[in-house]
């Protein structure tokens, strides 16, 4: 027997029960055309600042849902499609655009960044945007995707580090069997270098890998030359915080020339260091922990330890009404388990470097005949490694379906197998199929749009309860209260504000103190 078998059989029934899950989803508003919404966060949504559901990511015209966490994921899914029926109904003719790649965009500086009000947390989220947008450009922040945030009763920081080591080895996988992003409008690429191919001959505003399956997991997505400078070891809490740490204090010359202020006095970014906050930080997992009200994240992990992991790297399915398939779910649950309970070695700079090769290459590569991946100094085809990878999972999602009843794990994980080895079964390879036929409008603007209205008539369509509309109404009034609230309570000039909050006495214990 495998260790990850006894580790298994070491779980009992009741903590497989107690697997919790949520989902945050991030779509564009995009006018009829397709192009990026230049209207406010509407109203009747509530306070993106204050509200529990529904926010906004980098851009005003960026909304981000936000489920509870959940005992299953289709309650997950069926929380997530009232917040879509809501929203929907409060946007009028716009569209939430079902991609990660962006709609149509503006020029860079004119995408506008999120607005939260006058209360000094409000003003801090916007000046980190204008941050974002001074260090990365804005149109990489226009990408949008799904985070799956997961846990598991009774594991401690040090297996949670351990899973996220692992995480990071066998992520190309759910990059293969889940992306859906190998093309995009070429105004997101305007004036930088790619290498993209036009979708065909008479189609130069569609660009893609003919082979991609995430260009958002890869070089045009979240990147950051200043970043890759980062070399943060995932062996333990203790290292992991020390490297956010040192990045959030020292400051990094390029954005120190650009200052915090620019001449006229008003704010270019939070701060001058390698990182403005713990959010800037990109990964394709997180280890995570609910903060206290005005409380660092770091500080939380320090002093409590971590809670769940947020998955960082799943694409918007066009092809599902809210961006992800309870199969898909089921699937993570087995996956996550399975990086849970696999050996973790400790992770090097050598191989954190050969997991970024891995991640681009499956990215920008991923259904390439023959692609070959580094595992352990060698090279090991994607294939053979991901039917090793389900071959381990097949014990754990029988284990999961026991304790649940059911068999929807074992058939979320059959379902992957005939992925695996059916390249053109995989969302990457059918969006670009979909983009080559008569209905797709061969170009990714035109299938988007397409999607995006079929997924608005569907939820549209819905039976929707008068009970789900009440909630959400009141839900939108209570949060413009409270960002009303903490306007009128503010007494701390923001520049105050803004120095006590980034004060590295506010990350928590340092290393050199613990």
């Amino acid at each position: 027997m495998s260790r990850l078998q006894e580790r298994l059989r070491g779980l009992t029934g009741e903590r497989l029960r107690g697997m919790r899950r949520g989902v945050e989803k991030e779509s564009l508003r995009a006018d009829a055309q397709g192009e990026l919404a230049a209207t406010p966060h509407p109203l009747p949504l509530g306070s993106a600042l204050t509200h529990p559901h529904i926010t906004t990511d980098f851009s005003e015209s960026q909304l981000e849902f936000i489920t509870g966490v959940h005992a299953d994921i289709e309650a997950c899914i069926a929380e997530l499609t009232q917040i879509h029926q809501f929203t929907y109904r409060a946007i009028g003719d716009e569209l939430l655009w079902v991609a990660s790649m962006p709609c149509g965009l503006p020029t860079d500086e004119t995408i506008p960044i999120g607005r939260y009000g006058t209360s000094n947390v409000g003003r801090a989220k916007s000046v980190y945007r204008m941050g974002l947008g001074h260090r990365y450009g804005r149109r990489m922040q226009t990408i949008s995707g799904i985070h799956y945030n997961w846990s598991l009763p009774g594991v401690s920081s040090e297996q949670y580090f351990a899973l996220i080591r692992n995480f990071r080895r066998h992520s190309f996988l759910l990059l293969y069997l889940f992306g859906a992003s190998p093309a995009v409008c070429s105004s997101f690429v305007d004036g930088r270098p790619h290498t993209l191919q036009p979708l065909s001959a008479d189609q130069a505003h569609t660009l893609h890998r003919p082979f991609a399956t995430s260009l958002r997991m890869g070089r045009l997505g979240y990147q950051s030359d200043a970043q890759a400078s980062l070399s943060v070891s995932y062996n333990s809490l203790e290292s992991y915080a020390a490297s956010l740490h040192d990045a959030m204090t020292r400051p990094y010359p390029a954005y120190e020339a650009l200052g915090v202020r620019n001449p006229g006095g008003e704010y270019n970014q939070l701060a001058t260091s390698l990182l403005q906050i713990e959010n800037e930080f990109y990964g394709t997992i997180r280890p995570k922990r609910v903060i206290e009200t005005g409380e660092r994240p770091l500080h939380a992990l320090r002093e409590r330890g971590v809670e769940y992991v947020e998955v960082r790297c799943m694409d918007l399915d066009p092809f599902e009404p809210v961006g992800i398939a309870a199969t898909t779910g089921h699937f993570l649950d087995v996956f996550l388990l399975h990086c849970l309970l696999s050996d973790s070695p400790p992770d090097s700079p050598d191989e954190i470097a050969a997991l970024a090769r891995n991640q681009h290459r499956a990215a920008e590569n991923g259904r390439q005949p023959g692609l070959m991946l580094e595992r352990q100094g060698r090279d090991v085809s994607l294939m053979d490694w991901g039917r090793q990878l389900l071959d381990e999972c097949a014990p754990i999602a029988a284990a999961i379906d026991a304790a649940i009843g059911g068999r929807a794990h074992a058939e979320a994980l059959a379902a992957a197998r005939a992925r695996l080895d059916a390249p053109d079964s995989t969302p990457s390879a059918r969006v670009l199929a979909a983009m080559r036929s008569a209905t797709g409008g061969c170009s990714h603007n035109g299938f988007v749009i397409a999607r995006s209205r079929a997924i608005r008539e569907h939820i549209l369509a819905l039976p929707y309860s008068s009970v789900v509309e009440q909630r959400f109404e009141r839900l939108a009034a209570e949060s413009i209260d409270a960002q009303k609230a903490m306007e009128a309570a503010d007494t701390l000039p923001f520049e105050e504000f803004r120095q006590r909050y980034l004060s590295p006495e506010q990350l928590g214990v340092t290393p050199l103190a613990a």
